[in-house]
């Protein structure tokens, strides 16, 4: 499926999205239009570029979204994929030398760390009045593209809606002793994590992970696995985040799973994929425009859309079908460019056991 185009991913997407039968979603757009261009770029004029992206987003979810780039301006795209935090390492490695013009990366932290090594550029003004301010750079540096929020994942079959927390403190009481499954390992597990210790101390995460496990939370390797888990009813609630149960909805409508979110609380965190320009880049113009692309509406609302993501757009007034307004889910006020100690987290997960 690598070949086909944005507006064909995007029906295939829409057509999978239908089949979740939401009982109070909205009917799905008819379909998804390909840009034909972005900004003042003329493809029958010489196009600037071309520009590397290093990109922590899988080829599978994104590698068509360049192809698309590239017929819609004429700007070539070359994109190295891998691991976040390793691109991000090998960015800083590189320095001022380093081939990459973009860096695409699947959670703020990584962006964070490359600003605070000073290696981003401050992104245009009219890239970043579109964003929400929560989603993008304080300082102007990078920008989410798509958010995805922390969730409990909870056993429709087991579970009475009423009886739902409304904090996730509130998993370490004994009535959920044994019915939470968790993934310590899991980046996104570690970067809510670091959230917590950044809003509410180091002295109530570290009580939080100590209360989880006397609470006896079972351990999954990672978020797909917790959903399974709470399918089976292996446990009644999984903290994960919100698009995993679409994968599984998109096969088995009655798949008996449902997304409990936590306005205004932690565990409601929303993070997200973003991107930033290389201070070093010498095609900064074209990678001007690849941004505004990620951003312009038909590809916020296709990533809204697509069975394989169903993220949030980050765009001022571009809501996704199926899913809550983000400012229904009135996400804490986390500042996403400090979530970059990651090694604080690791060491504090592996002092109170959570980690080997």
């Amino acid at each position: 499926m690598r070949d086909l185009s944005l507006r064909a991913r995007a029906f295939i997407g829409i057509t999978a999205a239908s089949l979740l039968a939401f009982a109070c979603a909205p009917d799905p757009v008819d379909d998804v239009p390909v840009p034909d261009s972005t900004g003042d770029v003329d493809v029958e004029d010489e196009a600037p570029g071309p520009i590397t992206v290093y990109s922590g987003r899988n080829e599978d979810f994104v590698g068509f979204i360049f192809d698309d780039f590239e017929l819609a301006t004429g700007i070539e795209v070359a994109v190295r994929y891998g691991d976040t935090a390793e691109l991000a390492a090998t960015i800083i490695e590189e320095g001022e030398a380093s081939p990459a013009d973009v860096y695409f990366a699947q959670d703020a932290g990584a962006l964070g760390a490359l600003q605070d090594q000073g290696l981003l550029t401050e992104l245009p003004e009219d890239i970043l009045e579109v964003v929400e301010p929560t989603f993008r750079s304080r300082e102007g540096e990078w920008t989410g593209t798509t958010g995805r929020v922390r969730v409990l994942a909870y056993n429709t079959d087991n579970v009475d809606p009423a009886e739902l927390p409304d904090s996730v403190f509130e998993l370490t009481e004994p009535e959920w002793q044994g019915r939470v499954g968790w993934a310590p390992t899991n980046g996104s597990f570690q970067s809510f994590v670091t959230a917590m210790r950044l809003t509410e101390g180091e002295e109530v995460a570290r009580a939080w992970l100590e209360g989880m496990l006397a609470n006896d939370a079972v351990e999954f390797p990672n978020n797909t696995a917790i959903v399974e888990g709470v399918s089976r009813g292996e446990v009644d609630l999984g903290i994960t985040n919100h698009y995993y149960l679409y994968r599984f909805l998109a096969e088995d409508p009655e798949f008996p799973v449902d997304n409990h979110y936590l306005p205004g609380d932690i565990g409601g965190l929303v993070n997200i994929a973003g991107v930033g320009v290389l201070a070093s880049s010498d095609a900064e113009e074209a990678a001007f425009e690849l941004v505004r692309y990620l951003l312009s509406e038909e590809v916020q609302v296709f990533f809204g859309q697509n069975a394989d993501t169903i993220e949030f757009p980050v765009v001022a007034g571009v809501e996704a079908p199926g899913l809550p307004s983000l400012a229904e889910i009135d996400p804490p006020n986390v500042d996403l460019s400090n979530l970059e100690d990651l090694q604080g987290t690791l060491q504090l997960l592996q002092e109170v056991g959570a980690l080997a």
